[in-house]
């Protein structure tokens, strides 16, 4: 891997790590625990059209293993892997088939995925069927950041075909 590349990736990954961060303050607007944008996810899902699988996978868990660690919530980190990688390998096979002008719609799969994922993780850990009920308000939180953050990553995108390389 070239030097350059591997330059590019640090800077993704530092992008993602500290939207991540600043978002960890933005307090919850909502009742139900879990829920929020996910803006690093913008990152996430713009990489996943530009660099191969594994170079995002390396984004995606040195975000997720330094962002628990940076904010203090190491128990996060099994929910927010299992959450990540459901929604990369979907989104992975989604990029075969979507193409990166409607990413936005591959961010919606990949946030309800990330919900899919994280509530499994919360009924192995919790041995708490229960915690399904929130899986629909889940999946409605997921559908509407999913949106926002890949419509976020189509600008980005956009953009960086304007600019030379």
């Amino acid at each position: 891997m070239k030097a350059r590349r591997i330059a590019e990736l640090g800077v993704l990954t530092a992008a993602a790590l500290i939207i991540f961060i600043i978002e960890s303050f933005i307090p919850y607007p909502f009742p139900i625990p879990g829920i929020k944008l996910g803006l690093a996810n913008i990152i996430t899902v713009y990489a996943v059209y530009r660099y191969r699988a594994y170079e995002v996978a390396a984004i995606l868990f040195v975000r997720i293993i330094l962002g628990s660690v940076f904010s203090g919530n190491i128990t996060a980190m099994i929910y927010s892997l299992s959450g990540g990688v459901l929604c990369l390998a979907g989104m992975l096979l989604l990029r075969k088939v979507i193409d990166e002008y409607h990413l936005w719609l591959a961010s919606i799969f990949g946030a309800v995925l990330h919900n899919t994922g994280q509530i499994i993780a919360a009924v192995i850990i919790l041995q708490t069927p229960a915690i399904i009920a929130y899986y629909p308000f889940l999946i409605v939180a997921g559908c509407l950041s999913g949106a926002f953050t890949g419509l976020c990553a189509q600008i980005v995108v956009k953009r960086f075909k304007k600019t030379p390389s």
